[in-house]
């Protein structure tokens, strides 16, 4: 279990055994991206290799499905596909500093794939922890000391949720993107939206301030 909120297993090279951690990879060269000496131990059957590169994007690969407003099994599946086709193109990614850029672009075409796939729109889950930094993001003011304050806590989350599901589909894709956790690069948020990097952050800054003024209206 991944902290991305869905089933996404470390995947496996099926025809090469997996062999403890370094013990096939060649040693990271002098000023080579940590991803290099990953990708190589991944591709010569490295499961603890695999697991790495897994810890680090799953969430990224999980935020650009559900940037999509694919629902959880939606999203899963969206995951999985794009973790097997790292599998399948392993040795071909040859930058190994832009490996979150590959799987951003990856994790988009396959959601854009499935949509296109079923002809529908398919409706987005629940908020769950997505509220939560959402609101960090935006500065609103932390109520654990209050009175009552789980309540006050789910009745202002659901309204944020409400007023995040009323901003454009640009910047619901956007900020659900740059959310995840750790944070994205802007070279990886523009592979997985397919916008200029130079756009990302002025759109953030609009997509936030837009979302203020609505919460304060709201509250």
């Amino acid at each position: 279990m991944t902290g991305c909120g869905a089933m996404v297993a470390a995947p496996r090279c099926p025809e090469v055994a997996m062999l403890p951690f370094g013990a096939m990879a060649d040693p990271e060269s002098p000023g080579e991206h940590p991803n290099a000496a990953l990708l190589r131990a991944a591709a010569a059957g490295d499961q603890q290799a695999w697991e790495s590169i897994v810890d680090r994007y799953a969430n990224l690969v999980w935020s650009v499905a559900r940037s999509f407003q694919l629902g959880q099994s939606d999203a899963a599946d969206v995951s999985q596909a794009t973790w097997l086709r790292l599998v399948e193109h392993v040795e071909d990614v040859r930058e190994a500093d832009k490996l979150g850029s590959w799987l951003a672009t990856t994790a988009r075409r396959e959601a854009i794939a499935l949509l296109r796939k079923g002809g529908r729109d398919v409706p987005a889950g629940s908020a769950g922890d997505f509220v939560g930094h959402l609101g960090v993001q935006i500065g609103l003011a932390p109520v654990e000391d209050e009175p009552d304050a789980s309540v006050l806590r789910d009745e202002r989350d659901a309204v944020l949720w409400q007023e995040f599901r009323a901003l454009s589909g640009q910047c619901q894709q956007l900020l659900r993107v740059l959310i995840a956790d750790p944070p994205p690069s802007y070279a990886e948020v523009s592979a997985a939206l397919d916008v200029p990097i130079g756009s990302i952050g002025p759109t953030r800054k609009r997509c936030l301030g837009t979302l203020r003024r609505r919460l304060a209206a709201s509250i």
